[in-house]
């Protein structure tokens, strides 16, 4: 279970979606809410989380699971899937994502996608292109069945003409392609938006669009017209939510909403946030190793017909008033996993592919995950790796090894990664002096380091067991050869706020994770044997 059980009855507690769940898209189908959100690199793509009263979450699907829909070799840390907006409308779910190709550059490319769907939880269609204006598109479904595409637009230019600049353009369901020309809806020197959501309400057009970047001056900002293409008049209000003014807040970065209107007529945003540790850079940004979550926050209409937070302020809460619907918490999913299963836990994912038969193996050895060695964890095409987010500050990892390397371009273990310059290895290996033994890996931005050299194994150690402990800003590793009861420390305390968006040289939009991997730099894919994965949080 994603959102854990809130203090009383009637309350969410935020974020609702902890860990690295960024640009939430929100919809209801009769009884059933989802919430869509980014997933960069990792694979499969898009993230989609079910509920039934708004409270409790539970990870259901990624939709973007084949090759043929996402193949993301070769793109940069938190590059890849972007914002994807989840619509529905007469028994189709619509999905729409930006692919960001380059990005730390001055001319981006962001082609933008649409893939469909009759059932949310099986095989979506192959994707159909949209355009490549820039990235956050959505889909808006007209009163009078013609559906429109939202996006905002990138400038290359220097110096930029517009800091912030939409568009709308018509999509043909039957042509399955854009058609007319785009229109420009919002065009500012002043205010970047981005993540635009367009709604009809009585007899307004709302846009709905995030402000001022995604870090902790983000917000949230709405605008309204009477037609379609404009124009559009912006709230007084603006932003009718941000924690910018407010560092004490828990729910920082907090903006790019979307809405949702529950069975009662009560009206909910769904928001990103962010979560802090104390720790700064040296430009004196904070860190955020659990990167971009996802909260709620619970809104109301004026009188005059504009949105605000129903606390009457603009400050996201961590406790909000449920709806009146009732509660539906889902079945607790258990630490450990022992990989009995033939398919993987759908919390780990890897890394810019989907992993097959020459990566992994689940029945090669009963009861055990069989990684292949493949590509070093610089690699941006075929690592053989998995791991799962970072959902609370304080957690333990652990697994038990069987790996017997040859060489000391054989590697296995337990490692803690934000992207692939900034990662905290523990792994066994070769050593031609010491036989078969026990080192860690770090790369901080590329700096790298190995805190303890190497250490030698017992000669009978078939099986080592590895742990690590997080605990806020400190992680520390740990080893056994006599059982998982019989631990010892290995190395220093490392710094784990090294491991966050702020932190991070080339990646800024994911978060932490933390998983099993397998190296052969060989290129004979040298296998490991992995027992279980075990992930325990410690809550506040």
């Amino acid at each position: 279970m994603v959102g854990r059980c809130p203090q009383a009855s009637h309350t969410i507690q935020n974020p609702v979606l902890r860990g690295f769940n960024p640009d939430p898209s929100v919809i209801r189908v009769g009884d059933d809410y989802y919430i869509a959100t980014s997933t960069f690199e990792w694979f499969p793509g898009v993230q989609i989380h079910h509920s039934k009263d708004l409270v409790h979450w539970q990870l259901l699907t990624r939709p973007l699971n084949r090759v043929s829909q996402l193949d993301l070799r070769g793109v940069g840390a938190s590059q890849g899937i972007w914002a994807p907006c989840l619509t529905y409308d007469n028994g189709i779910f619509y999905l729409v994502y930006t692919v960001v190709n380059s990005f730390y550059v001055n001319m981006y490319d962001t082609p933008n996608y649409l893939v469909t769907t009759d059932d949310i939880s099986g095989e979506w269609s192959e994707p159909i292109y949209l355009n490549s204006y820039g990235f956050d598109p959505s889909l808006f479904h007209d009163d009078d069945g013609r559906k429109y595409i939202v996006s905002m637009v990138t400038d290359h230019r220097i110096p930029k003409r517009y800091r912030g600049h939409l568009v709308l353009q018509e999509y043909d369901v039957q042509e399955q392609q854009m058609i007319d020309e785009p229109v420009t809806i919002y065009a500012s020197e002043d205010i970047y938006l981005e993540g635009p959501h367009i709604y009809k309400r009585d007899d307004y057009y709302y846009l709905f669009a995030a402000d001022t970047g995604t870090g902790e001056g983000h917000g949230q900002s709405i605008l309204r017209s009477r037609e379609l293409f404009g124009p559009y008049e912006a709230y007084d209000g603006n932003s009718l939510m941000t924690a910018r003014e407010h560092p004490e807040l828990l729910l920082q970065k907090s903006g790019h909403g979307d809405l949702v209107e529950t069975q009662n007529g009560e009206w909910y945003m769904i928001h990103l946030c962010g979560r802090a540790l104390e720790n700064r850079t040296e430009k004196g940004d904070r860190k955020y190793t659990l990167g971009r979550e996802t909260a709620i926050q619970k809104v109301e209409w004026t009188e005059d017909g504009w949105l605000r937070l129903a606390n009457g302020t603009v400050l996201p809460d961590t406790q909000v008033p449920a709806p009146n619907l009732p509660l539906h918490p889902f079945p607790s999913r258990p630490a450990r996993d022992d990989f009995d299963s033939k398919t993987l836990d759908i919390h780990f994912q890897s890394l810019r592919i989907p992993l097959d038969e020459t990566f992994y193996s689940l029945t090669a050895r009963e009861g055990h995950l069989r990684l292949y060695g493949r590509e070093g964890l610089g690699s941006k095409y075929r690592q053989s790796l998995i791991a799962r987010r970072w959902q609370e500050f304080e957690f333990s990892a652990s697994t038990c090894l069987a790996f017997e390397p040859t060489s000391y371009k054989h590697l296995a273990g337990l490692i803690c990664l934000y992207d692939t310059e900034n990662y905290y290895y523990l792994h066994v290996t070769h050593h031609e002096d010491k036989g078969k033994c026990i080192s860690i890996l770090s790369a901080v931005n590329k700096v790298y380091n190995d805190p303890v050299g190497y250490v030698a194994l017992p000669e009978d150690a078939s099986l080592v067991w590895l742990r690590a402990e997080v605990d806020n800003d400190k992680l520390q590793f740990y080893y056994s050869t006599s059982g998982e009861n019989q631990y010892e420390p290995i190395g220093p305390v490392l710094d784990a706020s090294t491991l966050s968006d702020e932190a991070c040289r080339e990646g800024w939009f994911t978060g932490a994770f933390v998983g099993l991997c397998c190296q052969d730099l060989t290129g004979f894919r040298k296998h490991a044997d992995f027992d279980y994965f075990e992930y325990a949080e410690q809550h506040d």
